[in-house]
């Protein structure tokens, strides 16, 4: 795992540091100051070097270090957790992670009505099976990462996929109506079926199935992923390739 300071982690260790060793001097300064009044200047003058060096001394590795370390913990869980989030072959959020954010948004829209809209889609690589049999599963590996790029490429900004099955997505759209979360769909599965795949002789022309559930009321995850899968099977049952939306019962 690479751990890899910014030019502001580097500023908040050194800032740290300073700023630590800065307030050990004036602790030492303060608990030492009732002997100040007995010496004489020189004695005074001695006194307050040692008060500033003794400190200074130990305090500036030993709080660098600390705060490094305490840096590189950051570093290292925040990558921990994209890790544990992401699916490791398509860079799109896990099943898991998708589930849990697509639930965070629906329970601030039970409390915000502002949010308490938007569409769920469920998008099958259609064929698949054929892809890996020709082409071989390394191959196949490709044809879904261009799929998860190609979903992310077509999304709005704040929009979240993540891939819930072997080849099969999701997307959640908050705050979109039927139209626009029709709009997206439909660019969606445009933009997949005019990937060049592979990019060699041996063409393939990739496509999706995409089933969607429009909310405008209160909804969970579970209902969003029934509604849109039924409606992605009817996309499949009808010649795939398409799109099929349903908006649920407010």
């Amino acid at each position: 795992m690479k751990l890899d300071f910014s030019a502001t982690g580097w500023a908040r260790v050194i800032a740290g540091t300073l700023g630590g060793t800065v307030f050990c001097i004036g602790a030492t300064l303060i608990v030492d100051s009732v002997r100040f009044s007995g010496m004489t200047d020189a004695e005074l003058s001695s006194a307050i070097i040692v008060d500033i060096l003794l400190p200074t001394g130990l305090a500036v590795p030993l709080l660098f270090l600390l705060l490094y370390k305490m840096r590189q913990l950051a570093i290292a869980h925040h990558e921990i957790s994209i890790i544990a989030s992401t699916d490791n072959l398509t860079a799109v959020l896990n099943r898991g992670a998708f589930k849990m954010l697509v639930d965070a948004y629906l329970q601030q829209a039970m409390r915000q009505p502002a949010h308490n809209a938007g569409a769920f889609l469920v998008i099958d690589a259609d064929h698949f099976k054929s892809i890996n049999d020709r082409f071989g599963h390394q191959e196949g590996d490709v044809a879904l990462k261009l799929i998860a790029q190609t979903i992310q490429t077509s999304l709005r900004q704040g929009d979240i996929v993540g891939r819930i099955g072997g080849e099969e997505f999701g997307v959640f759209l908050p705050k979109a109506n039927l139209d626009q979360a029709g709009i997206v769909a439909e660019r969606i599965r445009r933009d997949i079926n005019e990937i060049e795949f592979p990019p060699s002789a041996r063409t393939h022309a990739l496509s999706v199935s995409v089933g969607g559930a429009a909310f405008g009321g209160h909804t969970a995850y579970d209902d969003l992923f029934r509604v849109a899968d039924k409606c992605l099977y009817s996309a499949k049952a009808g010649g795939r390739n398409q799109v099929i939306f349903q908006r649920l019962a407010a």
